[in-house]
């Protein structure tokens, strides 16, 4: 049953919210990997319009093995484009929710923001992988 809810959720967040915003990561991370010395936030927002498109049943977690290069990386990022993405994650959420099926995926967008501002050094997993639930990828 689980299975299901998370289907019918990720597909009315593609409908609604996931292919926008796709498009946007696409769009940043296109941007990105033309301007070649900025090709590791190119891929990492490529990454993240893959999750944004179908994010139920994923999580983001802390990959071990970052450093102070995510950490500048990641300042870099919310300079040039995380905050304008994120100020899209805010319009779509207060857009989403005014409709009761809507709030759950207002929810989901107010919980896509951490990784938006900051994505060097996170990882996406299944929700049900075990150390999902502890947000380190380290843990087994």
């Amino acid at each position: 049953m689980r299975g299901l809810l998370r289907f019918v959720l990720n597909v009315i967040w593609l409908i609604l919210a996931g292919l926008p915003l796709a498009l946007a990561y696409l769009l940043a991370g296109v941007i990105c990997c033309i301007l070649i010395v900025t090709i590791p936030w190119g891929i990492a927002s490529f990454r993240i319009a893959s999750y944004v498109l179908w994010p139920f049943g994923r999580t983001v977690v802390q990959r071990p093995t970052a450093g102070l290069g995510s950490a500048v990386g990641n300042v870099i990022w919310i300079l040039v484009a995380g905050i304008w993405l994120v100020i899209g994650h805010i319009a779509s959420a207060a857009a989403l929710a005014v409709t009761i099926i809507g709030i759950p995926l207002a929810i989901a967008e107010i919980k896509i923001i951490p990784i938006t501002l900051t994505p060097l050094g996170r990882q996406i997993v299944p929700s049900d992988t075990v150390f999902a639930s502890y947000g380190n990828a380290g843990h087994v």
